[in-house]
């Protein structure tokens, strides 16, 4: 009886614990954004007025990014293309995935990465500390 007693106190605080909503995950407390960085890369076979024409005919200024999206850096790499750091909340990957399916694939062939910012972790480890900020 003793034993049948502390194994149902067992599973009451194990089912509580369970099914508490005091602990909200990330997403409830809106810490689920990311960093994504999206390489442009020109196609050399046309001009910038043939990509620039490409981009506008297919309303890529009005539709990148997507709402909620901020933009973090737009950088030209000379050579390559443009690359461009976003912010996002997880919740809009496929937004802006389908904004450059939409409306840059014919101008840019598209390489996206998920990043973070590793600076915070090695500045004290930097014996030089200086930083740009624009």
């Amino acid at each position: 009886m003793k034993y049948a007693l502390f194994i149902a106190l067992f599973f009451f605080q194990i089912i509580g614990y369970s099914q508490s909503t005091a602990v909200k995950t990330s997403s409830e407390k809106g810490e689920d954004k990311l960093l994504l960085t999206i390489f442009l890369k020109h196609d050399q076979s046309m001009n910038l007025h043939e990509i620039e024409k490409i981009r506008t005919d297919q309303g890529f200024y009005e539709n990148f990014p997507p709402e909620g999206v901020s933009v973090v850096n737009w950088y030209v790499v000379m050579g390559l293309g443009q690359m461009v750091v976003l912010e996002l909340p997880a919740s809009k990957l496929a937004a802006v995935n389908l904004a450059i399916e939409r409306t840059a694939w014919k101008a840019f062939k598209s390489e996206i990465y998920p990043t973070y910012n590793l600076y915070p972790i090695v500045e004290n480890k930097l014996k030089n500390k200086s930083k740009v900020t624009y």
